[in-house]
């Protein structure tokens, strides 16, 4: 066999050999991952959270809460029992009764009288805050104490009284400050009563500064 003729048969087989690597990369078995499809630009929304509205507050607080008003709200009291349903904020008047100290220790009933035609209800703790003129909170927040709480029914005109006491400034050091007034807000509800403060400073920063509450009880705690 002369070189041109093997010239000639090497190409061919080499032409050959390329139209068969084309054919089988062209076939696939079918068991290849396919390619992720591309992803498309953006992100999701955030989840949303519904927000329930209150009702307008007095100004920023100097303690820790932020306003005076929520401050001096309650947490959710158990239901009432039945025979009554809770009183509601518009439904009380609030006082403050005049102060039996003790053992360095300020004490004054914080009293509610239910000024409506109906009998209804007290369970739990009043909240209370100390303000000044401007509606500022003085103070942190009031600490509870462990009793359990009864629940007191009161019929029109009858009055219930939870226990605010604190330790006298000039036993203890406290920094102290005048409020305007207390902020009472009954069990359960979050519009607060305001009832003008008329017995002096009261202890709002430093040591023993907080203010200790009892639950309520039948009567003016006079």
């Amino acid at each position: 066999m002369t070189n041109r003729s093997l010239g000639v048969r090497r190409a061919a087989l080499l032409a050959s050999s390329v139209a068969l690597l084309g054919l089988l990369a062209g076939c696939g078995d079918g068991d290849d991952t396919a390619s992720a499809p591309p992803s498309e630009s953006g992100t999701a929304a955030p989840a949303t959270t519904a927000t329930t509205a209150t009702p307008s507050d007095p100004g920023p607080g100097s303690g820790v809460p932020t306003d005076a008003a929520s401050a001096s709200r309650t947490p959710s009291a158990p239901p009432s029992p039945a025979g009554g349903t809770r009183c509601h904020t518009s439904e009380l008047s609030a006082s403050v009764g005049r102060n039996n100290p003790g053992a360095g220790q300020e004490n004054f009933p914080v009293v509610l009288t239910n000024r409506s035609s109906r009998t209804c209800t007290l369970h739990g703790y009043p909240g209370t805050a100390f303000v000044d003129a401007s509606g500022r909170q003085l103070g942190p927040d009031p600490q509870r104490s462990a009793t359990e709480p009864e629940t007191v029914k009161l019929a029109p005109g009858q009055s219930a009284w939870a226990g605010l006491s604190f330790a006298n400034p000039e036993v203890s050091g406290a920094g102290t400050a005048t409020p305007a007034a207390l902020l009472v807000t009954p069990p359960d509800e979050e519009d607060p009563l305001k009832v003008p403060w008329k017995s002096g400073e009261v202890p709002v920063s430093g040591n023993e500064s907080s203010v200790r509450l009892i639950p309520f009880s039948p009567g003016t705690g006079a």
